[in-house]
């Protein structure tokens, strides 16, 4: 074998090493906290977010591999859990459904609490990391609850003018206020993922009247804090960044085409002056949500759109105990998003932000040389998040009740 094939073939396993960043170690996840009560009440119960999160030693430490695997496959195993899907129907005339899934673990303690799921954009019940967290969850004794966002069903028909979109948290509260009728004993601590994040975060700080004090507190994971500037920061080819832009945009336009005869019929089109073939032939996400999402929420230019989407501008009305979890080599969540939020939770009790090295774009895939563990260290861990928020939350309602 040649000089020139030997040294073609150690270039490419020095590129290959350093894209999976294989010598990267285990760290530790960091906390930003001034509520240190707080943080120990988390601790208490979770003493291993103490320790290094260890990825899967082979590809584990590339926030690529991470992200692109959890997105094609989900999960390790994808069980399927049994639920129970109710359907409301909107004002507007949307149909709304959500899954209820029942513990399969009897543990009394546990039976007052609910664990409301926000998926990520385009993701219901169906979705494989949801259907396994549940599934998790359901077994360590947690009633669960999925919002599914209107449109990401597939045997589930638009009835209404319009889908899902990032910062509408009506759905989410019609089904908080259904879920707290049927249990009104429940306490319920609402999980969101990625854009499900940023609805929850901006449902907490909204001004909402009516909103149900059975929600005790919120977790947010691998959301973007600001639309405005995350799509703008995926509109440059840095880091492969765009790629993951046209992925996400040719998603959300094959949930408007698949609805095409609801959401584009002619009437709709004259209501909301759409053109078809400008939502056809959008390339980015801006592009997308100019021709379409935008008008059909009756804002003038995306800049207003963004910027109420964007739970940045609600959070500091946040008054429920929250976690935030983010990576720091989420390729679409670049690190200088990540300093709104880093500032926010050292000004401000009730809130707790971990931020890990490493996990991507809601990977998080554990132990292993190339085969990861089937319970990926963000399930462990929300799971494990839930009693301290429970007793942290339950305290500050007995101070309450005191004084």
């Amino acid at each position: 074998m040649s000089v020139a094939v030997l040294t073609a073939i150690a270039v490419f396993i020095i590129a290959v090493f350093r894209m999976l960043n294989v010598s990267s170690q285990p760290q530790k996840p960091s906390f930003f906290c001034r509520d240190k009560l707080f943080l120990n009440r988390v601790l208490k119960f979770a003493p291993q977010l103490e320790e290094p999160y260890v990825p899967t030693r082979l590809w584990g430490f590339s926030g690529h591999v991470q992200t692109i695997l959890y997105s094609v496959f989900g999960r390790v195993r994808c069980p399927c859990p049994k639920g129970d899907r109710r359907f409301l129907i909107l004002d507007d005339g949307t149909t709304l459904t959500y899954d209820l899934f029942k513990p399969t673990l009897n543990e009394p303690e546990l039976e007052g609490i609910t664990v409301v799921i926000v998926p990520g954009i385009c993701n219901s019940s169906e979705s494989d990391y949801i259907r396994t967290f549940v599934n998790y969850t359901q077994n360590q004794g947690y009633r669960c609850a999925v919002l599914n966002h209107v449109g990401a069903l597939h045997n589930v028909p638009v009835t209404a003018s319009r889908i899902f979109t990032y910062g509408h948290t009506d759905d989410l509260h019609v089904m908080l206020c259904n879920l707290s009728e049927h249990y009104p004993n429940t306490k319920i601590i609402i999980i969101g993922y990625s854009m499900g994040g940023n609805l929850v975060t901006k449902y907490l700080g909204e001004s909402r009247h009516n909103r149900p004090s059975s929600v005790i507190a919120g977790v947010s994971i691998c959301q973007p804090y600001d639309a405005l500037k995350a799509t703008g920061v995926l509109l440059h080819w840095q880091n492969f960044r765009r790629l993951y832009l046209y992925a996400l945009t040719e998603a959300i336009k094959a949930l408007i085409l698949k609805h095409r005869s609801k959401l584009l019929a002619d009437d709709i089109k004259e209501q909301y002056s759409l053109i078809e073939k400008d939502i056809i032939s959008a390339a980015t996400l801006p592009e997308l949500d100019d021709a379409y999402t935008r008008k059909v929420n009756n804002f003038k230019n995306l800049h207003e759109f963004y910027r109420w989407s964007s739970c940045l501008h609600y959070i500091n009305n946040v008054k429920t105990p929250m976690i935030f979890i983010n990576s720091r080599d989420d390729p679409l969540v670049p690190e200088d998003l990540l300093i709104p939020i880093q500032n926010f939770a050292k000004s401000k009790d009730n809130i707790l932000y971990m931020e890990l090295m490493h996990g991507g774009h809601l990977g998080f895939f554990e132990g292993g040389f190339m085969y990861p563990n089937p319970i990926a260290w963000l399930d462990r861990t929300l799971v494990t998040l839930l009693p301290g928020l429970r007793e942290h939350c339950l305290d500050d309602i007995k101070k309450t009740a005191v004084y």
